[in-house]
């Protein structure tokens, strides 16, 4: 049996490049308020890593945890799912 980790994967959108290969990448999920039972929408706020520099502001990417790379980045870019609309 190995002891292989499951890595978790996010979807979310991209809200700034930052530097060279790093993105900001902005998940937003909604949570059931605990007293009143109304679904509040939250977000955060993820570094990941971008080696190819692929991901451009406002695109739909997907994200898979990694070790840390830097002091705020411990995600690394697996794909691009939908590109931005330019207008």
């Amino acid at each position: 049996m190995e002891n292989s980790k499951v890595m978790k994967t996010r979807r979310g959108k991209v809200v700034s490049r930052s530097g060279d290969k790093s993105i900001r990448v902005m998940i937003e999920y909604k949570v059931k308020h605990p007293l009143y039972g109304k679904y509040i929408n939250r977000r955060t706020k993820l570094g990941v890593h971008d080696p190819k520099n692929v991901a451009k502001v406002g695109d739909l990417v997907e994200i898979t945890e990694c070790r840390p790379i830097s002091k705020t980045i411990s995600w690394r870019l697996i794909q691009v799912l939908e590109e931005a609309v330019i207008k």
